[in-house]
């Protein structure tokens, strides 16, 4: 049995990885969250514990008050609030405390191209929490990469806690706007099927530096078609060339305008457009020697078309 603290477990994927870990049986689970939430604590059976992530000393002594052994970070890489984010502060309170041997920093996502280091926030943080890891001398680390969330195209008739955001393929309004041709295999998996994965590898003896989940790989056509099938409508779509992403154009779809408040329009787009130019050169297309899947055969992913039909079949 592990004592494990899940970092900002109290929504997102981290609330998924809650109660995956939870429905195990196993360990003594916590979340760690910047204010308390009785809400949550009721829901989950859980504890939230309130933390400053800014003084590191503080947050050590929380770890080895509750004798933690192993820190989840779903912490985000882009925090809404503008503030910075606090990975690099948890992963030296992590390595400090003398409870503490394992960490799984976040990540949650496909490997960044490093020639794109200052095109995305999420990927400079994302960097600098890569160094700080390599820092550490008391844990044993690894970050779990898992493609692109489906959630964002089946969110909230699947159940998840990570809101819909169709990018690309505006599913609600029979749209889509694909970057290049449109042909380059994606890996799309659901963060429940995640969740399952990051309770199971606590069970390794040893951990892969980096981890890989694969949900399912179709391409962004593949998927499209498989969106129209489930609702039984063609879609209106159109083509964003490589050089058109290039210049920071995206053709702008209606499943965008609600997100403009959180992420102003400019950098939105930027945003997509810098996505767009990896969904074609295939950085999405994950294919590492050893998956979890492979370490985990009895765990079985949702797939595209199924999840796309249970989330928009018409009746």
């Amino acid at each position: 049995m592990a004592i494990v603290a899940v970092a900002g477990g109290t929504g997102n994927i981290g609330r998924a990885i809650v109660e995956a870990l939870v429905a195990t049986g196993k360990h003594e689970v916590k979340i760690l969250a910047r204010k308390p939430n009785p809400e949550v604590e009721a829901q989950v059976g859980v504890p939230v514990i309130a933390v400053d992530y800014d003084d590191v000393p503080g947050l050590t002594k929380i770890l080895e008050d509750n004798k933690i052994d192993t820190v989840i970070s779903t912490i985000t890489m882009i925090p809404m609030d503008g503030s910075s984010p606090k990975e690099i502060q948890l992963i030296q309170a992590a390595d400090a405390s003398k409870t503490t041997k394992r960490l799984i920093s976040s990540d949650w996502a496909a490997p960044a191209p490093s020639d794109n280091v200052g095109s995305l926030p999420s990927v400079i943080n994302r960097l600098a929490a890569e160094k700080e890891l390599a820092k550490v001398s008391n844990l044993e680390t690894t970050h779990i990469v898992n493609g692109y969330f489906l959630d964002f195209f089946t969110s909230p008739v699947v159940k998840s806690y990570l809101q819909q955001r169709t990018f690309f393929i505006d599913i609600p309004n029979n749209v889509a706007a694909i970057p290049g041709s449109g042909d380059v295999p994606v890996v799309f998996t659901h963060s429940a099927d995640i969740a399952k994965f990051a309770a199971a590898i606590l069970d390794l003896e040893k951990w892969d530096p980096v981890s890989y989940v694969i949900g399912d790989r179709v391409t962004l056509n593949e998927f499209l078609r498989y969106a129209e099938a489930a609702k039984g409508v063609k879609f209106d779509v159109t083509h964003d060339s490589v050089e058109t992403l290039k210049t920071g154009v995206v053709t702008e779809l209606p499943s965008y305008l609600p997100m403009y408040p959180f992420f102003p329009k400019p950098a939105m787009l930027g945003f997509l457009a810098t996505f767009g130019q990896w969904f074609e050169a295939g950085v999405f297309d994950i294919k590492p020697e050893r998956t979890l899947n492979d370490q985990f055969p009895h765990i079985k992913t949702g797939k595209v078309k199924d999840l796309l039909e249970q989330a928009w079949k018409t009746t």
